[in-house]
């Protein structure tokens, strides 16, 4: 267990260049302390690792040191073709570039390993789009790309819902979510998120920018996405749900609604439950995610809310009689 904890910081240290003690513990999953000795123990060993105090310090190797570490586990060289994505490195023209390093791989590799690396790409397949959605084709991915992976600026046309707007953005990222790309981009100092799909017109500038210290784009787009998801759903509605209610409920609702719908435990005389569920901004919106539940859900709260409901039924009965009249 020790060996394989030093080769996985030596490992990161040659891959990061600098890592805090409490990262390297994060990663190898024990303590502080217990990084601490390994690090003694491999400064012992020869292995020249420093120190570097302060507050932006931390472990780093000697400039120039390498150490040849390439052998890989049964799991470690499955996991690798598992991450060959032949749909997004498509899209972002990396396609040719991806076959050739998984044939070099392959190539590299022991035949026992060969063997099973080859089973997890017959046997394992990823589809990133939701179901019944199809993966988006933006047309200046690549554009916006090339500039990410250079760090220079773009000039883009984008259409926002309300309007359409013109921006100098410097891309620090691009995300892949449920088949559609955003791009993360920093303008006027502040990052945004913008849908790939939307950019109408997108211009390599060829300026290069300063990337923001400390910043991650996988932290950026989870506190992106639970800001947006919690805008989205600001209102609480009391909802009575029959039986089948609180399993449409929970089959229908998005994650982040899931996870704060509160059911109450106690049924009435009917067997159905009072559930506390996280709805949209305006009636008109909390309502179209609730007729979802159709006669299984009745509106108790709020008043407005249960107004809009039967507002949104009636001229919906009234529809559907007219047309079996005629």
């Amino acid at each position: 267990m020790r060996a394989s904890r030093m080769l996985s910081i030596l490992t990161t240290l040659q891959a990061r260049g600098q890592v805090t003690a409490p990262e390297l513990a994060e990663a190898c999953e024990v303590s502080v302390r217990t990084i601490y000795r390994d690090i003694d123990a491999l400064a012992a060993s020869g292995v020249p690792v420093y120190a570097d105090r302060g507050a932006d310090g931390g472990y780093r190797l000697l400039d120039g040191y390498r150490v040849r570490l390439n052998g890989l586990s049964q799991s470690e060289a499955g996991a690798l073709f598992l991450a060959g994505l032949p749909g997004p490195a498509a899209a972002l023209g990396l396609d040719a570039a991806m076959i050739a390093a998984q044939n070099k791989l392959m190539a590299a590799l022991p035949p026992n390993l060969r063997e099973d690396a080859g089973r997890m790409q017959e046997r394992f397949h990823l589809d990133a789009p939701g179901w019944f959605g199809e993966a988006e084709d933006p047309k200046h991915l690549r554009t916006i790309a090339g500039a990410v992976l250079r760090g220079t600026l773009i000039r883009i046309r984008y259409r926002s819902w309300r309007a359409e707007k013109q921006r100098r953005v410097a891309p620090l990222g691009l995300v892949l979510k449920g088949g559609s790309w955003y791009l993360a981009g920093q303008v006027d100092g502040s990052v945004r998120t913008y849908r790939v799909a939307r950019v109408l017109d997108c211009t390599a500038l060829g300026e290069h920018f300063d990337r923001p210290a400390g910043f991650d784009l996988a932290a950026h787009w989870r506190a992106a996405t639970l800001r947006l998801e919690g805008e989205m759903h600001p209102n609480v509605a009391i909802v009575r749900l029959s039986p089948f209610g609180v399993k449409l409920l929970d089959a229908l609702s998005q994650p982040y609604v899931k996870a704060r719908t509160q059911l109450d435990e106690t049924t009435d005389a009917d067997g159905w439950r009072i559930a506390r569920v996280p709805v949209g901004k305006t009636s008109w919106h909390a309502a179209a995610e609730l007729l979802r539940l159709g006669p299984e859900a009745e509106v108790l709260e709020p008043a407005d809310l249960r107004d809009k409901m039967a507002e949104l039924t009636q001229a919906m009965a009234a529809r559907y009689r007219a047309a079996q009249k005629a």
